[in-house]
């Protein structure tokens, strides 16, 4: 089964990562930032040795994210960051191909155990199955 493994933050922690300081994070060493990317590049390589990495990327800050709905008339509307009322963020995500639930819930056991600063805000580490069957848990009307 394929699942979609996901870690949150917030501009302020990237802030941190780059030095700067905040009450919602203190600011991270180069020490802390080589050891952090170490950590997560261990976990990648066993995920691609086992066979269960398919693909994963971390994501830039919040402030360059770009939302986009359409108006009345169909036609773009884009509102570029930062976004200062925006509070967690997905920072980052694998999608994995694992036996099951009980397996990949260890592999974000260990993603949560990535190390930080003291005092870092700590996320959950979210997991969601993708649905192969293209949505066939929905009926033709799109209600289940």
């Amino acid at each position: 089964m394929k699942y979609l493994v996901m870690v949150q933050g917030a501009q302020a922690d990237y802030d941190a990562m780059n030095g700067k300081a905040s009450d919602h994070c203190p600011a991270w060493s180069e020490e802390e930032l080589r050891a952090m990317f170490a950590y997560m590049s261990a976990i990648n390589d066993d995920l691609a040795e086992t066979g269960e990495f398919i693909d994963g990327q971390g994501l830039v800050e919040p402030g360059r994210t770009r939302f986009v709905t359409a108006d009345a008339e169909g036609r773009p509307v884009v509102t570029d960051g930062p976004y200062e009322q925006t509070q967690e963020v997905l920072a980052g995500y694998w999608v994995l191909d694992c036996a099951n639930l009980e397996r990949v819930t260890e592999i974000a056991a260990r993603v949560a155990q990535c190390p930080a600063p003291a005092g870092s805000p700590v996320y959950p580490v979210v997991i969601r199955p993708i649905d192969e069957a293209g949505g066939s848990e929905l009926g033709a009307d799109g209600n289940g």
